[in-house]
């Protein structure tokens, strides 16, 4: 039977070449499409789960309320896990983790790399294989570090026996390797290259030990009949029960959740990226669908020249049963072609999408739930394409086929007409999201953010740059292409330190405020491009300023009416003297209101040094220059940098993605749209030809016959307007409510999808309305 079905397959494909690649190659591109979105929502959906203990293994967020607004956060109280081991029934493990990067060198190689200051039930809760050494006693002595085999692989290359081995830290004591663990998956949420005790960490932080004092994060693992809700009510009091001025809130995060769901608002999970991954599931879907509606329409619009081929085989006793076999037969035949074909051009496209997703993603056909989704895929575009097509077909009356009595198609050419308004109310609605995505990401990429961040180089401080910033300072400025320099306790853009504990006369006893804290060196306001908008800057002299302090715009707004020039602010019960209000300045959450900020003239706590580049300095010789100063000045550390706009850019990884990911499904969806409209309208122009040479004998001209042919799928694609550009607005409107700085959604832009739509629907149309009134009537009136 799959014999005769495939031969019937291959005379129809003979046959009809124009239509059946129409076809082919239509459906092979919504495979491939919908098939690289299916890769990368498996991908995103298998984040973590290379952990054993992924269900039962919960990081502890604090949430932490300002003036009746509860924010979330990852740091919490360093006694926290072992007292949660002990204190708390269902917990059987806990380990804290403070991240941190930093300089590991062998021999004359040397590497920053990023991990964790961690506690040795890590090992056991997150089940790390190791390839060397044993994880039980890893972490015993005060200075041991494990590495994963990346790691290891850069300082001693595919040499074995590497435990037992040292490796220098920041170029002052050296470490013993304990341990190397094989490299952790790319889909894992938590990424690191090497492991120490946290005991190291805890030593320079004394005041780790207080119930009050937020750094390092929190894991727990529960038991396997521990009720995970359970836990999280008696975890609400417990910092409250250690310290009664502590009223910060513990909560349980799920493993499963930290890659998908890791939004929160007002203390409560709410959504994250899962929200992506379910529209471009549902995006790859529809586009799929898109893709099997062109074959249905295609085959049912070549419907007539199978009439006869039904009638014979009615007569010769065929049921209508096995003639709607025979064409759904015939579907799988051409579903399981476009399925290879589909596979060849994922093959083609996927190093370009990983390149956009930034993934490593790979067929995976080995993979049986792969080979299964394949299998299914053959059987959903077989059965969608070819069901209404072999109904239709196979419900002609084969006495109206043999007298010549054309077949009543109203049916079946309103159903095609339907088919290609959805195809196209689709392809509206994602331009029209497209253009607004860009609109929103740019919005907030171009919005006065309080500083410059073009031409601006940021560096960690290490060695003696903190130490010797005033020579180096002064090195870089005599290079010609340095501007200025300064050095700040932490990254500018990101979320520093902060605190409740600051006051000022007139305060609200029962107000809480948040207050970020940045330690600055005098050239930072200045280096940063920050606008001081009352007073004055810190002097150069950085003692001067000692009892000093600058506060943003956002914070003297809080401490009331007047001008906070002059006011006194207290940290703890150190006073000092407001002297000059700043600009707010965009950080943390670039979507959201900033907290304000307070800023000490101070260098002891020195973290990272901004670079500004002169106005008309090439960035090559820019930073060669810069390198040779460090080279000289800081010769122990390798030369590392970044660009704070490229940093900045980082932040909008996502909405980035979803806006070029958007692109290209929208160009997909309006190319495999047009296809259908392409084969439709060449259908059309054959089905009128006698028409189209009466009305030419006639004097009918080609742009009123163009015109003729064109206008009824224009009405369409007006249709489709119509009905896409609300659907559009709807769910534009309800994703554009997440953001604090928004734009608005202007008329224009349904204006410009429409007519995008419209002359790409003409054009499609056009080519084959012109072919036909071109045509030699005499030829058309003849061969009729």
């Amino acid at each position: 039977m799959f014999k005769n079905y495939f031969k019937s397959t291959l005379r129809s494909l003979s046959r009809n070449k124009g239509y059946s690649l129409l076809n082919f190659f239509g459906l092979a591109i919504g495979i491939a499409c919908a098939g690289i979105i299916f890769l990368w929502v498996e991908d995103e959906m298998n984040y973590d789960k290379t952990f054993i203990n992924r269900d039962r293994i919960f990081q502890v967020m604090t949430n932490q309320t300002y003036d009746g607004v509860t924010r979330t956060f990852s740091s919490t109280p360093g006694p926290l896990a072992p007292a949660l081991v002990k204190e708390m029934p269902g917990i059987t493990s806990a380990c804290r983790m403070g991240r941190n990067k930093s300089l590991f060198s062998v021999g004359d190689k040397a590497v920053f790399e990023t991990g964790y200051y961690s506690d040795s039930t890590i090992f056991p809760m997150f089940t790390l294989e190791f390839r060397e050494g044993n994880p039980s006693g890893a972490l015993n002595e005060i200075h041991s570090v494990v590495i994963s085999e990346k790691m290891a692989a850069q300082f001693f290359g595919n040499s074995t026996n590497i435990v037992g081995r040292n490796i220098k830290v920041d170029n002052k004591e050296n470490y013993r390797i304990t341990g190397v663990f094989k490299n952790l998956p790319a889909n894992s949420t938590l990424q690191f290259d090497w492991i120490s005790p946290f005991s190291i960490y805890a030593s320079t932080r004394d005041w780790l030990k207080y119930w009050g004092a937020f750094a390092p994060r929190t894991f727990v693992q529960l038991s396997p009949t521990t009720d995970f809700n359970l836990v999280n009510k008696q975890l609400a009091g417990f910092l409250h029960a250690k310290d009664n001025t502590v009223t910060t809130m513990p909560i349980l995060f799920a493993m499963k959740d930290w890659h998908l769901r890791n939004n929160f608002v007002s203390g409560k999970q709410s959504g994250g990226r899962i929200e992506f991954v379910r529209l471009f599931a549902i995006i790859a879907w529809i586009i799929l669908i898109i893709a099997c509606i062109n074959f249905m329409n295609l085959a049912t619009a070549q419907s007539g020249k199978r009439a006869r081929e039904v009638g014979v085989r009615k007569v010769l006793g065929a049921a209508r049963g096995s003639l709607v076999r025979q064409f759904i037969g015939e579907a799988m035949v051409m579903s399981v072609f476009s399925v290879l074909l589909g596979l060849l051009l994922m093959i083609f496209l996927l190093p370009f999408f990983n390149e956009i997703v930034e993934k490593q993603m790979g067929l995976g056909l080995k993979n049986p739930l792969h080979a299964a989704a394949l299998i299914f895929l053959i059987l959903f575009c077989g059965l969608m394409a070819g069901s209404y097509p072999s109904l239709y077909l196979s419900s002609f009356n084969p006495v109206f086929v043999f007298k010549g009595i054309k077949m009543k198609s109203g049916s079946a050419a309103t159903i095609r007409k339907s088919m290609v308004v959805f195809q196209f109310t689709i392809s509206i609605a994602l331009i029209i999201c497209t253009i607004l995505v860009y609109q929103q990401v740019q919005h907030i990429k171009t919005r006065d953010l309080g500083y410059d961040k073009d031409n601006l180089l940021n560096m960690e401080v290490v060695g003696n740059m903190q130490k010797n910033f005033s020579g180096i300072r002064q090195d870089l400025i005599n290079t010609g292409v340095v501007k200025n320099a300064a050095l700040c306790n932490d990254e500018s853009l990101y979320t520093s330190d902060n605190g409740t504990d600051y006051s000022w006369e007139g305060k609200d006893p029962k107000s809480v405020v948040l207050i970020s804290y940045r330690a600055i060196s005098p050239e930072y306001i200045s280096t940063m491009g920050m606008h001081i908008l009352e007073g004055r800057d810190f002097r150069p002299d950085i003692k001067s300023d000692s009892s000093n302090v600058l506060i943003t715009e956002s914070l003297a707004r809080i401490m009331g009416k007047g001008s906070a020039v002059g006011k006194i602010i207290r940290s703890g019960k150190q006073p000092c003297t407001i002297i000059g209000v700043v600009k707010d300045y965009v950080y943390g959450d670039m979507y959201g209101k900033p907290d304000p900020v307070i800023f000490f003239s101070n260098t002891d706590e020195a973290g990272y040094l901004y670079i500004r580049f002169k106005q008309n300095a090439h960035p090559e010789d820019a930073l060669a220059r810069i390198a040779a100063i460090f080279k000289k000045d800081n010769p122990a550390y390798p030369f590392g940098y970044s660009f704070v706009d490229e940093d900045f850019d980082k932040l909008f990884k996502s909405e980035t993605l979803v806006g070029n990911l958007s692109k290209i499904f929208a160009g997909l969806a309006i190319l495999i749209s047009c296809l259908g409209l392409f084969g439709l309208s060449a259908f059309t122009a054959e089905q009128r030809t006698r028409e189209i040479g009466i009305r030419k004998v006639l004097g009918a001209n080609t742009s009123g016959i163009v015109s003729m042919l064109s206008k009824d799928f224009l009405k369409i694609v007006l249709i489709a307007i119509l009905i896409g550009s609300p659907i559009a607005f709807y769910f534009m409107s309800k994703w554009l409510q997440d953001f604090a700085y928004r734009i608005n959604i202007q008329w224009w832009v349904f204006v410009l999808a429409g007519f995008a739509a419209v002359l790409i629907a003409f054009f499609t149309v056009s080519f084959q309305a012109i072919k036909a009134a071109l045509s030699n009537p005499v030829t058309s009136l003849r061969s009729e």
